[in-house]
């Protein structure tokens, strides 16, 4: 059983940052990467970014390039998604996700098998 939970969503103005967690318990060994996801009303949940949990190797939507940093905590079960130059456009729930699915590139919702309850991000303009 996995548990991952976030946190540090919030309300910024464009242009800020925040910073998102996601705490791991459980099998946490069986992990091969984390992603994040964002969901905005009306819309399909989309990927944000990702890290391989033991490599260390980063992807991240052409949206957030040069904006947003996913990093991990190996030791303490944390990933981190650091938020810059944030806009209105980014106002979503965004969520935690584990999978088990080797590989790079796990930018498909479906790849993934344990997801947090989320957090909500609020950019306004």
């Amino acid at each position: 059983q996995v548990q991952l939970v976030e946190s540090g969503g919030g309300l910024v103005q464009a242009g800020g940052s925040l910073r998102l967690s996601c705490a791991a318990s459980g099998r946490t060994d069986s992990y091969r990467a984390m992603g994040w996801f964002r969901q905005a009303p009306g819309k399909e949940r989309e990927f944000v970014a990702a890290i391989s949990w033991n490599l260390g190797t980063t992807w991240n939507a052409d949206s957030v390039k040069g904006r947003f940093t996913i990093s991990r905590d190996n030791a303490k079960n944390l990933v981190y998604l650091q938020m810059n130059s944030l806009k209105s456009e980014d106002t979503a729930v965004y969520y935690c996700a584990a999978t088990q699915v080797p590989g790079f590139r796990l930018t498909a919702p479906f790849l993934y098998d344990y997801w947090g309850q989320g957090t909500q991000v609020t950019v306004s303009s």
